[in-house]
């Protein structure tokens, strides 16, 4: 089986996939991190577009390629932009739009995100913890996802507030509900029924409107459902790649 490249969220790094990969031993996994995160060199401009260009030339062809979060939107823009290089794609937690604009209400309000970027400016420490803690609100085992995450996000240093601003941007501004149609790679969208910040609405569009999509749905897990039911997350993960890799 090919190597699965996994691509993280805003504010952490490919360190916050080391559960799975113990989970999942028998399964080549290339953790980068995202342009701008821990070692990774920052792009610019800093879109879903710049970033997926800027990482498919560390892929391989015909690969697997699962993205969470932000990292989800950038695989969803890789899949369009570079499609030769996805072989089967998981989407978990993602959107194709993080706030509401015309003709989209399956997102948050663009005023939630401006207080984000504020806190970033003010105290990007201590916003980014809270927006960890709104990662696992409402689902199971949300003290355990909180502390994993809080655990995680500066085990390869502190993040570059800078960066952290232009990944809050990235995602005021990312709509890419024009090119979800042609993504033509088998795609598991994976979402949380009590997810608050990529609303479990978005994931169904997704699965709705990717050629070639099915969609898991955990009716209580939140936007980090690897750490919160990370058996069905792996059951549901192995039956994908045994189907479509």
């Amino acid at each position: 089986m090919a190597a699965l490249t996994l691509l993280h969220g805003w504010g952490l790094h490919g360190g916050i996939w080391d559960a799975l990969r113990a989970a999942l031993p028998e399964l080549a996994m290339h953790t980068p991190d995202l342009p701008g995160y821990g070692g990774s060199a920052r792009v610019s401009p800093y879109t879903a577009e710049a970033l997926a260009d800027a990482i498919a030339p560390t892929l391989p062809d015909a690969g697997l390629l699962l993205g969470w979060s932000m990292g989800g939107m950038v695989a969803l823009a890789l899949a369009a932009r570079h499609p030769q290089k996805v072989r089967a794609l998981v989407l978990v937690a993602t959107t194709p739009s993080y706030v509401n604009r015309t003709g989209w209400d399956k997102g948050l309000t663009p005023e939630l995100l401006a207080g984000f970027a504020q806190g970033v400016q003010n105290d990007y420490r201590a916003t980014l913890l809270r927006f960890l803690s709104l990662q696992a609100r409402g689902g199971d085992a949300a003290r355990e996802v909180i502390g994993r995450l809080r655990e995680t996000v500066f085990a390869r240093g502190e993040p570059d507030a800078a960066v952290l601003a232009e990944g809050l941007e990235l995602l005021r501004a990312v709509d890419l509900r024009d090119v979800a149609g042609q993504v033509q790679a088998p795609t598991l969208v994976v979402h949380g029924g009590y997810d608050g910040l990529c609303l479990p609405q978005a994931g169904q569009w997704l699965a709705a409107t990717l050629p070639n999509a099915r969609l898991a749905l955990q009716p209580k897990a939140a936007h980090a459902p690897f750490l919160s039911h990370p058996d069905w997350f792996v059951d549901e993960l192995k039956g994908f790649l045994r189907e479509h890799a």
